[in-house]
């Protein structure tokens, strides 16, 4: 199942908490993740410093569970939303039979 997952800040945090160690950390915990196909697509937004993932997990639980292994989310200084995705049926259309 693709998913797409949307970084937010937890309210009250500043920049001072993120640590380059917990920076490395999270490079170094998504490469992981990349190279075992869970994280599909990794981005950040252009209008902010927060990251949007197109991730590949069996159900939304297992992507709530994989963000979790994240050290930014470990140490409570992000969260994502998780979007299950579905393929667009509308393609059909074009070569539906005519009434």
């Amino acid at each position: 199942m693709k998913l797409l997952a949307i970084e937010h800040e937890v309210a009250g945090v500043t920049r001072v908490d993120f640590t380059p160690e917990l920076g490395r950390a999270e490079a170094a915990r998504a490469w992981e993740l990349h190279q075992a196909g869970v994280i599909r697509e990794l981005y950040f937004r252009q209008d902010r410093n927060e990251a949007v993932l197109v991730l590949e997990c069996a159900s939304v639980e297992e992507a709530h569970a994989v963000l979790h292994t994240l050290p930014l989310v470990e140490a409570g200084l992000i969260t994502f939303d998780v979007i299950p995705l579905k393929p667009y049926p509308g393609f059909a259309r074009l070569f539906a039979d005519k009434p």
